[in-house]
């Protein structure tokens, strides 16, 4: 990340890496697209204060990835540029959680204005463009105690 003014402030967001060991038993990784840019991304959202960040991040994966599932401790954080429909863009720092799908749904909230799909780790590392997310998603096999 570039160097920012003192008066730049980071904003806190809360992600989540939706899993699951796909039919040759490798590990595979739930990506959606951004609804402005339609780049790559994992479910990622605001903290919602009653939820927690966890909780955040596993609504989030609801809401724009359709998949429910169990969440496990923080695999990491990255930042990258909010950019913004109303007022100025927004550095933000997203904690990332690991999300063992349970349950893929047909339908979910933002269906509509989002494409998901599954990647293996290294495909899902070189389909997204910040840094510190293409190592979570790299790492994220060893995390789990899962030989890719």
């Amino acid at each position: 990340m570039s160097k920012r003014s003192p008066k730049a402030r980071v904003r806190d967001q809360y992600g989540a890496a939706p899993y699951r060991i796909g039919p040759n038993g490798g590990l595979q990784v739930l990506l959606v697209t951004t609804r402005e840019t339609h780049r790559w991304m994992v479910p990622k959202g605001w903290p919602i204060k009653e939820l927690g960040a966890l909780g955040t991040a596993m609504r989030e994966a609801y809401e724009e990835a359709g998949v429910r599932g169990d969440g496990g401790p923080a695999l990491g954080s990255f930042n990258y540029l909010k950019i913004m429909r109303k007022g100025p863009n927004q550095i933000c720092e997203v904690e990332v959680f690991p999300l063992l799908v349970r349950e893929e749904l047909e339908d979910w909230p933002e269906k509509a204005e989002r494409e998901r799909r599954w990647f293996v780790p290294e495909e899902a590392s070189d389909a997204v463009q910040e840094e510190r997310l293409r190592a979570i998603l790299m790492r994220l096999p060893g995390s789990l105690g899962h030989g890719a």
